[in-house]
């Protein structure tokens, strides 16, 4: 599924030349000023997404659903209540980048109160105390400070991306307090336990997904959709152009005659 993005710096190795081989043509990939990010790779986008597809039919989605049935569901919010919380000071660093101050150092005492009171981040006590949860990351830095989206891109094993979001995936990694971890044994098997919890959290979502005419364009306007989502801090500006995607979507889910 699109976002496994919990998969790590093994798996981001093999798709480097993809991303460096995107990244010069990216310009001329993107019309000027047009604020929607173009499939223009899209055939080669639907070959990986299938591949993915059939991928994660093999392995993620039966090891995801197993994975639901067998750990209780307190345990599965408390797991991911402490990757939530691992992943507190790369939305900090962002909130500050991003000339947000005050959601920096809300994100601040989301990490010390959750790390101690929460138990190592096993407990969300910082919601109930008023300090709400941010997503933030250098994609959407990236975005604030006026870098361009570049075309849409489908990574193997990571799902879908613009081309500057898939350019700031190692800085995001680096970020991962996880990755200075020296125990390779554990570390390796909390990254494991991550992508399964990720997978799992889906699995609500494919009843949606098999019920759409095309996956590929569900998956692919969802995300950037809920990017610039994201990008905008829940307010995203109206325009002609990014309409016309619910608009090519519904045409796409349209049965054909």
């Amino acid at each position: 599924m699109g976002t496994l993005r919990t998969q790590r710096w093994s798996q981001y190795r093999a798709v480097t030349t993809l991303i460096v081989c995107a990244a010069l043509s990216a310009c001329a990939a993107q019309k000027s000023g047009t604020p929607v990010p173009e499939d223009s790779w899209e055939s080669l986008n639907r070959s990986i997404y299938h591949w993915n597809d059939v991928a994660d039919r093999a392995t993620m989605k039966p090891i995801a659903k197993g994975y639901e049935k067998i750990v209780p569901s307190f345990a599965r919010r408390g797991i991911g209540n402490f990757y939530d919380n691992l992943r507190t000071p790369l939305i900090m660093i962002n909130s500050f980048l991003q000339g947000k101050p005050g959601d920096g150092f809300s994100d601040f005492g989301r990490l010390l109160i959750n790390s101690t009171i929460g138990i190592g981040g096993l407990l969300d006590v910082a919601t109930p105390m008023g300090l709400q949860q941010h997503d933030e990351d250098f994609g959407q830095t990236f975005a604030v400070w006026g870098v361009p989206d570049g075309p849409y891109v489908y990574m193997p094993f990571f799902g879908p991306f613009t081309l500057r979001d898939a350019i700031a995936l190692p800085i995001d990694f680096l970020a991962d307090p996880l990755w200075y971890y020296r125990n390779l044994s554990v570390r390796d098997k909390l990254w494991v336990l991550q992508a399964i919890d990720t997978r799992t959290g889906y699995l609500a979502l494919e009843g949606t997904l098999e019920k759409s005419y095309d996956p590929y364009v569900t998956v692919r306007d969802a995300y950037l959709q809920n990017r610039k989502y994201k990008i905008y801090d829940g307010a995203p500006p109206e325009d002609d152009l990014y309409d016309d995607i619910y608009d090519d979507f519904t045409d796409d889910q349209a049965p054909q005659n």
